[in-house]
């Protein structure tokens, strides 16, 4: 088992949350408090599902999670674009980054329902 610091899911999710910060910081306060809030609090909460999958012996409802909250960073960012609160421009980057990470999260999820659970460092919640 590597860091999670190395997987290519982590660097996306890094990426994601890199980008995603300044976006939400010139936000108007209003939706800022609202819906930025959540982006910030996702986008975060991604990076934090990808070492628990790394770390932990049984994977797979880690990945399930972090599929889900992936689509929920994508509806949001969706809404912000819908509401005029983020640009085509920047929908368009955090968007291909949500996908490239929604795709590798899917493929080792595939790779880890095909192999027992192994190793670990046991289960983080």
């Amino acid at each position: 088992m590597g860091l999670h610091t190395d997987l290519d899911a982590y660097k996306t999710g890094y990426e994601l949350l890199k980008k995603t910060m300044p976006i939400v910081q010139n936000m108007e306060k209003q939706f800022k408090e609202v819906m930025g809030k959540d982006i910030a609090k996702e986008t975060g909460r991604l990076l934090r599902l990808v070492y628990r999958a790394n770390v932990a012996a049984d994977k797979v409802p880690h990945l399930a999670q972090l599929q889900e909250h992936v689509k929920y960073v994508e509806m949001l960012l969706q809404l912000s674009l819908d509401m005029g609160k983020i640009s085509p421009r920047q929908f368009f980057g955090l968007t291909k980054l949500t996908e490239s990470l929604g795709k590798q999260t899917t493929a080792w999820k595939n790779s880890s329902l095909k192999r027992p659970p192994h190793g670990g460092q046991g289960r983080h919640v």
